[in-house]
């Protein structure tokens, strides 16, 4: 009895690790050897097409003290991360409660904000193109309607990176269907409970849905950190980094080094140093959830 069990469990255990070798050989050779390749290229020389050699922490040395274009695209790539982070996640929020109520055509509300989520994010940049065009775009058009200034919006350096922030607010779908969940989740009796005690809307929001919202909030503020720091087809699409590189998205100028100067040494130095960036926010924001975030359970 004691064999057929044992052989039973060597014959789980086998098929175990064969149904996960798959996902384990993926995690290898997709995710695990790229980016200690990635460091290792770092540290060389290397161009397409040409030998490499070994030149320790050179890039990493003329990042920091010979490339403006990385300064530049460093400050370009923070100033949208500070603004459509923020704002993302207010609108995301706002519309999340106004989804949350019980009205008439519910359903179809929300399928109309989720809808430009689902639209490829080429065709969108494109028909944010058109949009911001200074001569026939559709919000030059409205401004002039209504006797307003009109702008030059992507096409000109100081108004570039706030249009930008502002055509982030458009897809936030995926933000506003987690706090909708979220929002979904908020024990019923917490509302009863103020009621009772004669409280209105506000305090409502205040003392109940705010606080029970924080772990959502925290979730959502992370992911579109890390998403925001990754911003590419703007920049790609769009304007190509300008005008006058105002726009030169940190994630656009590696692209431009590993594929258009084919300098992928270089490249991958800027890979590790966005990393340790992304992983340092990150952890600041991990490590000040401490203060502000509020679980139903553990103590917090």
């Amino acid at each position: 009895m004691h064999a057929k069990s044992s052989g039973i469990s060597r014959m789980e255990r086998n098929w175990g690790i064969i149904f996960a070798l798959p996902p384990i050989l993926g995690l290898l050779c997709f995710t695990l050897y790229p980016v200690a390749a990635s460091f290792f290229y770092s540290l060389t020389n290397w161009s397409i097409g040409s030998d490499w050699k070994m030149v320790g922490f050179d890039n990493y040395k003329t990042l920091f003290t010979g490339d403006p274009l990385f300064q530049k695209s460093l400050y370009a790539t923070s100033y949208y991360a500070l603004g459509s982070v923020p704002i993302g996640l207010i609108v995301a929020f706002t519309v999340a409660m106004l989804l949350n109520q019980k009205v008439k055509g519910l359903s179809i509300f929300r399928t109309i904000f989720y809808l430009p989520t689902i639209v490829p994010s080429i065709a969108n940049t494109i028909l944010w193109l058109w949009i911001f065009n200074p001569d026939f775009g559709l919000l030059n058009s409205m401004l002039k309607s209504v006797g307003l200034p009109t702008s030059q919006w992507v096409y000109h350096e100081s108004t570039a990176i706030p249009s930008l922030i502002m055509m982030s607010s458009w897809s936030v779908g995926n933000t506003i269907l987690i706090f909708l969940a979220g929002l979904q989740g908020v024990p019923s009796h917490l509302y009863e409970a103020v009621e009772v005690d004669g409280g209105s809307r506000w305090h409502k929001f205040w003392h109940i849905t705010l606080p029970c919202m924080t772990p959502t909030i925290f979730f959502n503020l992370v992911m579109s950190l890390i998403g925001t720091f990754q911003a590419f087809n703007q920049a790609y699409v769009m304007t190509e980094g300008g005008p006058n590189n105002s726009t030169l998205f940190y994630v656009y100028y590696l692209y431009r080094k590993a594929f258009t100067e084919s300098k992928i040494g270089y490249a991958s130095a800027l890979a590790w140093v966005l990393f340790i960036i992304i992983m340092t926010l990150t952890l600041i924001v991990f490590k000040s959830s401490k203060r502000w975030v509020h679980y139903e359970e553990g103590g917090r």
